[in-house]
This record gives structure tokens, C-alpha cells and sequence, in this order.
């Protein structure tokens, strides 16, 4: 009962999409059949087929074993933080950003990554018959991050018009920085981590595809390098510093917003709870209602598609919603240490959903980031389009989420 629920879930997530589609009369329906039996298959084989589940397990085992040697460059400079048996948060998930960062920068700085970002971007834009240029993008968002991966393809944006720019900004609300899986592995099962991440890059053509579908002619469907000439041009050490500074600075700005989000929402639910304790004396009605319940009520519907028992699914509503108006780290934090007590299709489900940036705060970085590289004429579209960019990455999650669970019983 719970499978055909899940079923109906992606079918009611796709006819969303087509409800707020800007045309769709130019829906490409042969390439989305395609992009959703591709999905369909790379979740069969990450979760349900001995291969996949291998591969992804020891993929994970590989991040863990990298995020030692992180663990033990922290110990050096700070033995008791790495010591105890229960780290903190920010030493535990955000501290190997200081080693996963500067890995990931030096392999751009020898062109290795965008090698390998190239010919998977070539690769995928052959099987999905979708423009080449957007195919790549959503590889480089796995691998860059969207705010980064919009800064090297600059160039690119500047020769495209509106409508694939729009795209573009949907796509990035549903990517994660490479660099910050270390992050998520240390708090939530990496597996289902590392099959989040290509399921989300999937999706988010899917989604983008149908919200606003545009048709690239021949000649326009080319790639520009994106290689980083300043980069190139920079020494070595110089290079490598930089990269570290700017890793401190990643932490730093991480802590400081699931910190202010932890306690707005706090005060927020404070708040809350004591009016709506008043009420509930005035009225003769013992009990309150809290911040997690008022957002909690928006996401149910989508919960009880996902194949969850509605006990479960209201939970997860909650926690789903806390995600989307914070941010994943904030929710992360608070179930780290009980999400193995899950039952199985709960943990996928809730997993692979706060597996992206689809939060409030990406939106202003990914206009922010557009307004720097496109023309105001662009950037003023875009912005046009605001809550459709937090209905594509809400839609990415949730179709991840509901193609895993598939799979997961």
C-alpha cells in the first residue's frame, strides 16, 4: 500500500511541476520519460542491487577514511576537541572542510576536475537529449556547488539568453558542494548521501525541463572552458592559501547562520507556544502549538506521498519544513544521533530530502551571485521568478526523496 502511495507521490510531484510550467506546450515528454527511467534505474541499483549498495558503501567508508586525516589535523592543533568520544557539530561535520576544500581546489588548479566534470557533462547530455550546456552545469554543481559553479561558468551565462539563465538558477537551488559531503556523512548515513547527489542533479534537469522548457537550436548548444584563468596564472602556495583562508571562511559563515537560525526558530517557537498556551487557557484547551507544527502542516501532504505512515510522515513534515526555512545542517544536527533508530524507508526518505540547498537563504545567493555575471535586464528576470527557484529545489528534494524510497522498505 505504502509502494503505490510512493508512486502516486512522484506522479503528483511531476503534475505540480506541469500546474506552474511557463509553456507547457514545449514540454520535451521523450526526454523527461527518459530523465525518470534513469532515475528510476540509479536508485534500483544505489539502494536495491548488491553492486550499487557496495559501491556507495564504499565510497562512503572512502569520505570517512579522508575525514581521519581532517580529524587528525584538528587534534593536532586541538587534542581534547577530537578526543571525546561525542564530538561537537562543528568538529565532526564542518572542522574537514579545512581538508576536503583545498582537495577539491587543487584538483581544479591541475585541470583534473574539470576534466572529469567535461565528459560526464557529455555523457549525461547524450542520454537525457537535454542542451549540453545544462547537462554540464548540473555535473559541476556536484562537484562545485551552485554559487561556485555559477562563478566559472560565467562566461557561459553571459551568452545565453533569459529563459536558459532562469534554468540555470532553478538547477542550482538543488545541488551541494562536494566539498561539504564530509559534512553530511559524519551526521546522516553516507550512503544514502552519495545516492542523493546524482538523483538531485537528475531531478533538477527534470524539474527545470518542465517549469520552463526551452529549446536550444543547434548552433546555440555549445560549452565555453571553464577554466579558471586566474587560477592558472596564480603560484601554487599562494593558490593553496587562499583556499584554506577561504575554507575557514565557509565554516565560519555555516556555524554562524545554524546558529542564528537555531535560535530565531527557538525564540520564534517560544513565542509561540506561550500564545498559543493563553489561548488554550482561555478557551478551556490544555496544550500548545509550536513553530515545528504551523510548518510542519504545509509539508504533510507532500510526507504522506513519500509512502510514509501518518504517525511518521507528520514528523518528518516538521522536519522537512524546518529544512526548507533554515537550512539542512539545522535539521541534521538534531537527528544525528537517533536517525540509525529510524525504520528504513523513513531514514532514505528524510535523508535524501535534506541532501540539497533548497532553503530560503540559497535563493538571495544564487540571485546575488547572477547579479555580478548577467546584465540587470537578466538578473531582473530572474528575480521575477523567485518562488518558482524555491518550488524547483522543493520538487528536486522531494523526487529524490520519492525514487529512493522506492527502494527502500
Amino acid at each position: 500500500m505504502f509502494l503505490i502511495i510512493n508512486i502516486i507521490g512522484l506522479l503528483v510531484f511531476l503534475a505540480i511541476a506541469v500546474l506552474f510550467s511557463r509553456n507547457r506546450k514545449d514540454i520535451q515528454w521523450k526526454s523527461i520519460i527518459i530523465l525518470v527511467i534513469v532515475n528510476v534505474i540509479l536508485a534500483w541499483f544505489f539502494i536495491y542491487f548488491p553492486w550499487g549498495k557496495a559501491a556507495v558503501h564504499a565510497l562512503a567508508d572512502g569520505i570517512a577514511w579522508i575525514i581521519q586525516s581532517a580529524h587528525a589535523g584538528t587534534g593536532f592543533a586541538f587534542a581534547s576537541w577530537v578526543g571525546q568520544k561525542n564530538m561537537d557539530m562543528a568538529v565532526s561535520a564542518l572542522f574537514p572542510i579545512l581538508l576536503i576544500v583545498p582537495l577539491f581546489d587543487i584538483l581544479m588548479y591541475f585541470n583534473i576536475l574539470p576534466r572529469v566534470i567535461g565528459g560526464i557533462g557529455w555523457v549525461l547530455a547524450k542520454i537525457t537529449r537535454q542542451p549540453k550546456f545544462e547537462s554540464f552545469f548540473g555535473i559541476e554543481m556536484m562537484f562545485l556547488g551552485n554559487t561556485e559553479a555559477l562563478a566559472v561558468s560565467s562566461e557561459q551565462l553571459k551568452r545565453m539568453n533569459e529563459a536558459r539563465v532562469l534554468t540555470v538558477a532553478m538547477m542550482s537551488m538543488s545541488s551541494v558542494s562536494g566539498a561539504i559531503v564530509g559534512a553530511y556523512v559524519a551526521m546522516v548515513p553516507g550512503d544514502l548521501v552519495l545516492t542523493a547527489i546524482p538523483l538531485n542533479i537528475i531531478n533538477a534537469i527534470i524539474v527545470s525541463a518542465i517549469l520552463n522548457p526551452v529549446r536550444v537550436e543547434e548552433q546555440n548548444d555549445v560549452i565555453y572552458s571553464i577554466k579558471n584563468n586566474e587560477i592558472e596564472k596564480q603560484p601554487f602556495f599562494s593558490f593553496l592559501g587562499d583556499s584554506v583562508l577561504n575554507a575557514g571562511k565557509l565554516i565560519l559563515i555555516i556555524v554562524a547562520f545554524v546558529i542564528s537560525f537555531v535560535a530565531l526558530s527557538d525564540l520564534i517557537d517560544r513565542l509561540i507556544n506561550a500564545l498559543t498556551g493563553v489561548i488554550g487557557t482561555w478557551v478551556g484547551i490544555k496544550g500548545s502549538f509550536g513553530l515545528d507544527q504551523i510548518l510542519g502542516v504545509f509539508m504533510y501532504p507532500f510526507a504522506l506521498l513519500l509512502g510514509l505512515p501518518w504517525d511518521e510522515a507528520w514528523i518528518v513534515a516538521q522536519q522537512m519544513a524546518k529544512k526548507i526555512v533554515t537550512n539542512e545542517f539545522v535539521v541534521m544536527g538534531q537527528i544525528k544521533d537517533v536517525i540509525s533508530t529510524y525504520s528504513p524507508h523513513r531514514r532514505a526518505v528524510l535523508t535524501t530530502f535534506l541532501i540539497s540547498f533548497a532553503n530560503f537563504s540559497t535563493i538571495g545567493m544564487i540571485v546575488g551571485t547572477l547579479k555580478g555575471i548577467v546584465d540587470k535586464k537578466t538578473s531582473d528576470f530572474v528575480s521575477e521568478y523567485v518562488p518558482m527557484l524555491l518550488l524547483a529545489g522543493i520538487l528536486v528534494s522531494l523526487m529524490t526523496a520519492g525514487f529512493v524510497g522506492l527502494f527502500a522498505w
